[in-house]
């Protein structure tokens, strides 16, 4: 799974056409709206998700703000769609804190990290 191709840089879990995540604010390791990956990315970004205040909080006591407002990033707020990090996703999934998420918009990569089943137990597209 995890080699990342041409065919595989923008295709989701469920292995069709990667979906765009958010625009507004716009995400994505390349800041392009995708959590798409690359070697260099090595947060994986790839899970997209829709921000919960319990995992602000959360992921905000683990050390990572991504409420605060710093340059180039406007700080996320609840309801905020956001590329993820495939572990801190997974973390807050054993901490039953996981935002929901969409799979469409979420990168195949994430598969390496993360079980379907757990990322479908917390989809929102999931139909």
């Amino acid at each position: 799974m995890g080699s990342l191709g041409i065919v595989d840089q923008f295709r989701n879990v469920l292995g069709l056409q990667l979906e765009i995540c958010s625009q507004a604010p716009l995400t994505g390791f390349f800041r392009n709206g995708y959590c798409a990956t690359c070697p260099e990315d090595f947060g994986v970004h790839t899970v997209c998700a829709q921000m919960t205040d319990d995992f602000l909080n959360y992921t905000k006591q683990q050390g990572n703000d991504l409420s605060a407002p710093q340059a180039h990033f406007p700080g996320l707020k609840s309801g905020d769609r956001w590329c993820l990090c495939a572990e801190r996703w997974k973390e807050a999934f054993q901490a039953n804190l996981a935002p929901p998420l969409f799979l469409k918009a979420t990168h195949y990569n994430t598969l390496d990290i993360i079980s379907i089943e757990n990322l479908v137990s917390k989809a929102l597209d999931n139909h």
